[in-house]
């Protein structure tokens, strides 16, 4: 992990800014950045009062699943290659299990920025034929994380994880 004076943070940044400005400074992350042919691989770069900043790395194929952030805000930034991001949508505020869902796709390249809400819900796929890397904040810092299917356009929860005991 990276310590705060390697990665500093300004408090005035809002997610979105933050993700894209270490996006964009590859001496901030380039040193850690690791590929697994198995998995995704991820690692935390730091955690500032009530935030954290991620870097994940993704080979050709490699996705999440479906799933939420306990009720934590953020961004995500690519900063090499291509990442295609689902994300789920409800005709009501709040998307709780059980709710009939639609999908929309967006793609976000390198130098662009994701940034999303407390309730929001998505996936996160690596369809380009090139490795990519992306930084993700998160504020408050994660605590929990749910994983969901979507069966004939209802969304299903699959399992709930929470930080320091699921990952």
């Amino acid at each position: 992990m990276l310590t705060q004076p390697d990665l500093p943070i300004r408090a005035d940044l809002d997610l979105t800014s933050l993700a894209l400005q270490i996006a964009r400074d590859p001496d901030r992350w380039l040193p850690v950045v690791r590929f697994d042919a198995q998995e995704r691989w991820y690692t935390r770069l730091t955690v500032v009062d009530n935030l954290e900043v991620w870097l994940l790395t993704w080979l050709p194929g490699q996705c999440t699943e479906i799933h939420d952030h306990g009720g934590s805000a953020g961004a995500l930034a690519v900063a090499q290659g291509v990442l295609t991001e689902t994300t789920v949508h409800a005709p009501v505020d709040a998307i709780l299990p059980g709710s009939q869902v639609s999908l929309s796709r967006n793609e976000i390249r390198s130098g662009e920025v994701r940034g999303f809400g407390a309730h929001h819900i998505h996936e996160v796929t690596n369809e380009s034929d090139a490795p990519a890397v992306s930084v993700h904040v998160y504020a408050p810092s994660l605590s929990t994380m749910s994983r969901y299917r979507i069966d004939d356009g209802t969304l299903r929860l699959l399992a709930s994880e929470r930080a320091g005991a699921d990952w």
